[in-house]
């Protein structure tokens, strides 16, 4: 009996492959012919190019056009390299963005719902606006009080604090190192460290948890000066770099005010102490990243330009940026990555009515009954 081969263009092969960050090698076992495919010298079969499009999380109807599609990402990227604009964003990029538009279009219509009103902070400064007056602003709307944050023991313990006093606020806050709960599809922090989706209903920012708490703290701050702004967008997070983006300057000078503030900074610097044990001693204290504390001294006009330079540099060869996300709790990880506020409203709608199970799963990449029964009470809900 004859089997039926599907006459895909090679280039839509090579497309799907690369757009999934493949190398033709590391597809071979499962798909030994993919090089005479690539050539156009053999066709797969229908079995063989769904299994196909499953690997490389393509569409199947794409290997029907005639040419690959352009992608593009839906919300504004101030990412830069040397002040140029980044490549197209990796296929990881733009399903976590989808996943969280998703999630936060569902949250919308939650809220209005409920008659929830607007976050009256959403949108409320401008580039324009004093940064010092700006950061204390966000400070008293977040209840972030700094001598609580010196007390707490750890990054951790720090990080988790902000998340839990942004989401009492309104903000959903979902921090993943993967695509929704595929540990196979590691995000990179050198391609991206968070976005924000701004809305006066359900404002929502992302970290890429691949980074280092000390790392995300920073990151988690400029997406809340992106919230602030009103402006959605892919962030160009970096403590030294001047990006050409006026907006994105601006939310890394908030940032690091609403963390650090730089008149407090500058009482508690030591000026006998070496630059290295000032570092360390005030990243702790603070608890954010010594990169940031570096860039707060330089503010305070305690180095120079070539100074910071040299010194951010050797830090960034020093520190890991990278850790392990996994391990630990599943449900704690799950909040992380959905968000609390986001989970919590999403049970709630579904004891009510208002949302079937399969969605609820789908949204929350849950597989199992049980699992959905042991995270509603985890959240208090529905007892």
């Amino acid at each position: 009996m004859s089997v039926t081969r599907v006459p895909v263009k090679p280039g839509l092969l090579r497309w799907a492959r690369e757009r999934a960050n493949y190398s033709r090698e590391g597809l071979s076992k499962r798909f030994p012919r993919i090089e005479a495919w690539e050539r156009g010298e053999a066709q797969p079969t229908f079995k063989q190019l769904k299994a196909f499009a499953k690997a490389t999380h393509a569409p199947f109807g794409y290997f029907f056009l005639t040419q690959p599609p352009v992608e593009s990402i839906s919300i504004p990227d101030f990412r830069t390299v040397a002040n140029i604009p980044m490549d197209r964003p990796s296929l990881d990029l733009i399903d976590t963005i989808d996943l969280c538009e998703e999630r936060q279009d569902w949250y919308r219509e939650f809220a209005q719902s409920e008659q929830e009103p607007q976050l009256e902070f959403v949108g409320s400064a401008r580039v324009r606006d004093d940064i010092v007056e700006t950061a204390a602003r966000m400070r008293h709307a977040l209840g972030i009080d700094l001598g609580e944050r010196v007390g707490l023991a750890t990054w951790t313990d720090a990080l988790r604090r902000l998340i839990e006093q942004a989401e009492a606020c309104g903000i959903l806050v979902m921090i993943s190192g993967v695509v929704g709960s595929n540990n196979r599809r590691r995000l990179d922090p050198q391609e991206f460290r968070g976005f924000a989706l701004a809305d006066p209903w359900a404002p929502l920012v992302f970290v890429n948890g691949a980074d280092t708490k000390a790392a995300q703290m920073f990151t988690l701050a400029h997406e809340f000066a992106h919230v602030w702004l009103g402006k959605s967008g892919i962030s160009d997070v970096d403590a030294r770099r001047v990006s050409s983006q006026e907006s994105e300057r601006w939310c890394n000078r908030v940032a690091a005010e609403l963390l650090v503030p730089l008149a407090v900074l500058s009482d508690e610097l030591d000026p006998s102490a070496s630059l290295e044990r000032e570092l360390n001693r005030l990243a702790r204290r603070y608890k954010v990243s010594t990169l940031v504390i570096l860039r707060r001294i330089y503010d305070a006009g305690r180095l120079s330009r070539k100074e910071l330079s040299a010194a951010y540099d050797a830090e960034v060869s020093r520190l890991k940026l990278r850790h392990k996300e996994g391990g630990g709790n599943f449900y704690a990880t799950l909040n992380a990555r959905v968000s609390k506020r986001f989970a919590r409203a999403l049970m709630v709608s579904v004891l009510e009515g208002g949302t079937t199970f399969t969605e609820a799963f789908r949204m929350l990449d849950l597989k199992k009954m049980a699992s959905f029964d042991k995270l509603r009470r985890n959240l208090g809900v529905g007892h």
